[in-house]
């Protein structure tokens, strides 16, 4: 099957456009009418960078490019619109792969009622995925930026940390994986699932954000390179210290023992792990609750409340003995 071939079937297989595409993937370019204000993301996935065919499926590839993606509109409390996507295709992947990846990415695309309007595909000597998505909200003023944290807001976190990266740990530890006795002590085969889906499968906080953006978040971020690197990126931008109070972060219940069984710290995991798509938000404190009954309701999460906004500049994370846990995030370049 040549390029336009696979096209054509890639095209049979996408979900329905929404209501602000007028014409999708087929010709030179896709038209929209979209109305009010946008924004615009782009996010890649490599092959040996972000993912490792071994690991993980073609249809969870897809899924996980496409999450990725969205999770940054999430971070902007934006309504998910289009999303165009940029595939490189290496000698070993044949046409059934790239449609089994095209799958994966669907059936997120419909779940989240995201528009797949177009792409291109080539050659190329790894798996990449590059994928560009357009928010949408009535006004520029409805989306929330990192850059508008004021001392005196809270600081708040959906759900949990540290999944993504437990589950990252036990791909890579492949012995732990048939390890009966540590399964069973972590929560068995389903726990062991849910601990490894949230690496491969991470689902983008879409509700939560545009509850945290309708309750008055002034700033937001999602949390793709850890806690501690990504909420210096608000810090930076707002011009204020975070303090992250540490004895106050959720941290998923499996974390423990994965970190003990790798000769790694809970906290660790938690803070520099990376990759757990929750959202990261600054809010004045007098709407905590607010937010939290917002979110619960919008995502079926919780909100916790995690630390304060505070005069001056960077992050500190405080034990509860008081000491100063130098906060840490992941580096694609480093």
């Amino acid at each position: 099957m040549g390029e336009f071939e696979l096209l054509a079937r890639m095209r049979g297989q996408l979900p329905c456009l929404g209501p602000r595409v007028v014409l999708g993937s087929g010709d030179d370019a896709a038209i929209s009418v979209p109305g009010g204000a946008t924004v615009t993301s782009v996010d890649a996935l490599v092959e040996g960078v972000h993912f490792r065919r071994e690991h993980t499926s073609l249809a969870q590839i897809g899924h996980k490019a496409l999450a990725t993606a969205l999770s940054d509109l999430a971070a902007m409390g934006a309504e998910p619109g289009e999303a165009y996507v940029a595939l490189g295709i290496p000698d070993d992947l044949d046409e059934q792969g790239c449609l089994e990846l095209l799958d994966g990415m669907a059936a997120l695309a419909s779940e989240s009622r995201a528009s797949l309007a177009g792409g291109d595909l080539s050659r190329a000597p790894d798996l990449f995925i590059a994928v560009t998505v357009v928010g949408h909200a009535p006004t520029p003023e409805a989306f929330v930026t990192r850059a508008g944290a004021r001392p005196g807001d809270s600081l708040v976190l959906t759900g949990d940390l540290g999944a993504a990266a437990a589950g990252l740990a036990l791909l890579e530890n492949p012995p732990l994986e048939t390890d009966f006795a540590f399964i069973d002590a972590i929560g068995g085969k389903k726990a062991k699932s849910a601990l490894v889906g949230r690496q491969l499968e991470p689902s983008p906080r879409l509700g939560a954000g545009r509850a945290l953006a309708a309750a008055g978040a002034t700033a937001m971020i999602d949390l793709s390179d850890g806690l501690g690197g990504d909420a210096r990126h608000i810090a930076a931008a707002s011009g204020v210290a975070l303090r992250i109070e540490a004895a106050a972060l959720p941290i998923a219940e499996e974390v423990a023992a994965i970190a003990e069984a790798t000769g790694r710290e809970p906290l660790e995991l938690a803070v520099g792990g990376g990759e757990d798509y929750e959202l990261l938000a600054a809010i004045p404190a007098e709407r905590v609750g607010e937010a939290a009954d917002a979110v619960r309701r919008a995502e079926g999460c919780a909100l916790t409340r995690i630390g304060e906004v505070l005069a001056g500049s960077d992050v500190e994370v405080r034990l509860p003995d008081g000491r100063i846990l130098e906060p840490a995030g992941f580096d694609q370049l480093a």
